[in-house]
């Protein structure tokens, strides 16, 4: 399962607004190689599923990812912070052994 924050599920609410994106559009979460800790997280907005796509709903928000990255993101927490330490979407990771200072990285 890949789980969202509520500070996420109103940030990704209001990007789906602001972008004039229908009800058919959900989130993709994936993870691809990069950064200076080895893998890279990516967030897209998509309206058509993959084959071999793992889809989860959480908080009323569809998450999608391929089965590759869901080794990765399995049991992970996608949260949002508006902080003076840094705004956007960070991820909380149970698997990643070791993240970049800047959390847009890591590696397991």
């Amino acid at each position: 399962m890949i789980y969202i924050s509520d500070k996420a599920v109103e940030k990704v609410a209001k990007l789906k607004r602001d972008s004039n994106l229908t009800d058919d559009y959900f989130l993709r979460v994936s993870v691809v190689g990069g950064g200076c800790s080895g893998l890279s997280y990516k967030l897209d907005f998509d309206n058509e599923e993959q084959p071999n796509d793992q889809v989860f709903e959480d908080k009323g928000v569809k998450l999608v990812t391929d089965l590759k990255s869901f080794l990765y993101l399995c049991d992970t927490t996608l949260d949002f912070s508006d902080g003076l330490n840094g705004k956007g979407f960070h991820f909380i990771n149970p698997n990643a052994s070791r993240s970049c200072g800047c959390g847009e990285s890591f590696a397991v």
